[in-house]
Formats: structure tokens, sequence, C-alpha cells
């Protein structure tokens, strides 16, 4: 069962001012960017899903460590201010 368990996910954070207003084709660029690194990197880092704000965007992660991942920020040329393990996931069924 040991070998069922996922991978660990991140959050990282981004420093993008101004980055909410970007336009759907900036947005697409740049996500054509992160996945052709993905590719590069192999499977073992995953891109789940970001969350764009005024001037950051959020990003979830799965990946073995936080190493590969500011290697893909690195060779993708995107900030990677912060990177946080997510030990627990919680929603409103946890009150259950």
């Amino acid at each position: 069962m040991s070998g069922d368990k996922r991978m660990p996910q991140f959050v990282i954070e981004r420093n993008m001012p101004g980055v909410g207003n970007s336009s759907a084709a900036d947005l697409k660029g740049a996500s054509q960017t992160s996945c052709n690194v993905l590719r590069e990197l192999g499977p073992e880092i995953q891109w789940v899903h970001s969350y764009v704000t005024d001037d950051k965007i959020y990003c979830v992660y799965r990946a073995p460590s936080e190493g590969i991942i500011r290697d893909h920020a690195q060779r993708a040329g995107f900030p990677a201010d912060r990177i946080s393990q997510v030990r627990t996931i919680i929603d409103p069924t946890t009150s259950e």
C-alpha cells in the first residue's frame, strides 16, 4: 500500500506585479512554456493548476522535492519566491 502514496504537493508563490491584467494570449504562452519545461523534466513533476491574482500567481504542483520545482522555475524563467509543501488538505467534509 505504501507504493500507492501520493506524490508530495507544493504551493508555489510567484510575485509577478500586474499579472492579473495579462491577456489570454499571454497566459496561454506562459502555460505553454511551463508545459514544455515539464516535458523536458519528465513525469515526476506535475502541474496541477494555478490561481492568478492581481500581482501573484499561486501554483499547485506535485513533485518529489522542492529542488525539481526550483529547476522548473529557473528553466521556464518564472519566479518561485516561496515554495511550501502541503502537509494536509482540508475541506468542508473535514468537519463531519
